[in-house]
């Protein structure tokens, strides 16, 4: 039961970090976004409400559509994914506490990849505490199994496409558009590699105390 609970507050702690990533590289988003921040920004400047507004309306789209195309990847951690981190984005920028843009670039590079890296730590945090995919990652895998491409062949494809949609509505596309995965990438899977260890040394000592009480 503990090591449950320390898996959700692992979760939420994940969200919590993806969601502060997100908002901060927001702030300096003429260097560029992910593809799917460029159409929740986008939709945000266009329609308005908010972007933390568009990234649930996008999730919670996608979470449906995963549900038709191949709900075995669907789950509560999916759900929560989906709801909680726009807020968390919305909150942290309204806040008023996060860097702003400056004159100078290469202070603005900086204050992108500490959001790339908060973001990539994150992420690499809430998919280790294995509660379940985010709506992205589970869309792109219903995609993969049902066509046959490769999950990287696929995310590249869907993600291709959001940019374009996201560039046509007027998002922010810039040259660190087209790095943020191969910066975010490598973080992501040290983040993971590095939460999934613990929790795998938590379990065995669990299992171990099991066993010496037996």
């Amino acid at each position: 039961m503990g090591l449950t609970l320390f898996r959700y507050f692992l979760f939420f702690l994940g969200l919590t970090f993806f969601g502060l990533g997100n908002a901060i590289a927001v702030k300096v988003k003429f260097l560029g976004l992910h593809p799917w921040e460029v159409l929740n920004m986008a939709l945000f400047q266009r329609f308005g409400w908010t972007i933390g507004t568009w990234s649930v309306i996008c999730g919670l789209f996608l979470v449906l559509v995963s549900l038709v195309v191949d709900p075995k990847y669907i789950n509560v951690g999916t759900f929560l994914n989906a709801l909680l981190i726009g807020p968390i984005m919305d909150f942290f920028l309204r806040l008023n506490i996060l860097p702003h843009a400056t004159q100078y670039l290469w202070i603005n590079l900086l204050i992108l990849l500490a959001g790339i890296i908060i973001t990539g730590i994150g992420g690499g945090m809430y998919v280790a505490a294995g509660i379940g995919a985010g709506p992205r990652d589970g869309f792109m895998l219903a995609i993969s199994d049902k066509t046959g491409l490769s999950v990287s062949r696929a995310r590249i494809i869907v993600e291709s496409i959001v940019l374009v949609i996201g560039y046509i509505l007027g998002g922010p596309v810039f040259i660190v558009t087209f790095l943020y995965t191969f910066i975010q990438s490598p973080i992501f899977q040290q983040s993971f590699k590095a939460f999934q260890m613990f929790l795998n040394t938590l379990e065995r000592k669990k299992k171990d105390h099991i066993s010496a009480n037996l």
